[in-house]
C-alpha cells in the first residue's frame, strides 16, 4: 500500500474516520516511510466484519502508525484502547487526534511492542490489530507473545496484515481464521481464538 500523498510542506498524510461517532472527520499523521495506513476499503470490510463485537471491547493496536484502526475502532464505541508504535512521531500525532476527538478512553505509549507484550503483564483484550512493518519477520513473533503471554481472551479477535499469506506465517494453532482477502500486494485477515485448541 502505497503511502498518502504529502499534504503541502509539511508531509502529513491523511486519514477518514468511515463510521461511528467521528465519522467522515479527517485526521492529519505523520508522513513517515514505511507508514501504511489500512486503506478505507480494506478499513469498511474488517469492522463490518467486527460489528458485532466492537463496541464495548477492549482493543489493543500493537503498531499503530496512523492509527487509522485504533481511532476506527474508538469511534465505533470500543470501551478502551491501548496503542503502542516505536515511532515517537506516530504516537505524538495520536494523542493530537485523540485530543482533537475529545477521547479519554484511548490510551497511547511510545513503546516497542515485543518488548511490550513480553515485560509487561498481560492483560486480556477483545480485539488485537496486528499491522506490523512488512520483511521484519514481526508478525509470527507479536502472535506468539499474544497468546503465551495472556494478552487476549478467550475468545479474542486478531486481525492481521501482512506481504504474506498469514496461513503460511506459523501462527498459534488456538487461532481460527474467520475471513482472508488480497488487496493488492497486502493479504488481510481476521482471526478468533478458540480456548477449546489452546494448550
Amino acid at each position: 500500500m502505497a503511502n498518502p500523498r504529502p499534504k503541502g510542506h509539511n508531509r502529513l498524510g491523511q486519514l477518514r474516520i468511515i463510521g461511528g461517532q467521528w465519522r467522515s472527520r479527517r485526521l492529519t499523521f505523520p508522513d513517515a516511510p514505511g507508514l501504511r495506513p489500512t486503506p478505507d476499503r480494506v478499513r469498511e470490510t474488517l469492522f463490518n466484519w467486527l460489528a458485532p463485537t466492537i463496541e464495548g471491547a477492549r482493543v489493543l493496536d500493537l503498531f499503530a502508525g496512523s492509527g487509522a484502526l485504533y481511532l476506527e475502532a474508538l469511534s465505533r464505541g470500543a470501551d478502551k484502547a491501548l496503542a503502542l508504535d516505536s515511532s515517537a512521531a506516530a504516537i505524538t500525532s495520536l494523542k493530537q487526534n485523540l485530543t482533537a476527538l475529545d477521547c479519554i478512553n484511548g490510551q497511547v505509549l511510545h513503546t516497542d511492542a515485543l518488548r511490550y507484550l513480553e515485560n509487561q503483564p498481560g492483560e486480556a483484550f477483545d480485539v488485537v490489530f496486528l499491522d506490523p512493518p512488512f520483511h521484519q519477520g514481526l508478525l509470527a513473533s507479536a502472535c506468539a507473545l499474544l497468546e503465551t503471554r495472556g494478552w487476549l481472551a478467550d475468545e479474542a479477535w486478531i486481525y492481521t496484515e501482512s506481504e504474506m499469506q498469514p496461513s503460511t506465517t506459523g501462527l498459534p494453532g488456538s487461532w481460527r481464521l474467520h475471513r482472508e482477502k488480497k488487496a493488492g500486494q497486502v493479504y488481510y485477515a481476521l482471526w478468533q481464538r478458540s480456548v477449546e485448541t489452546v494448550g
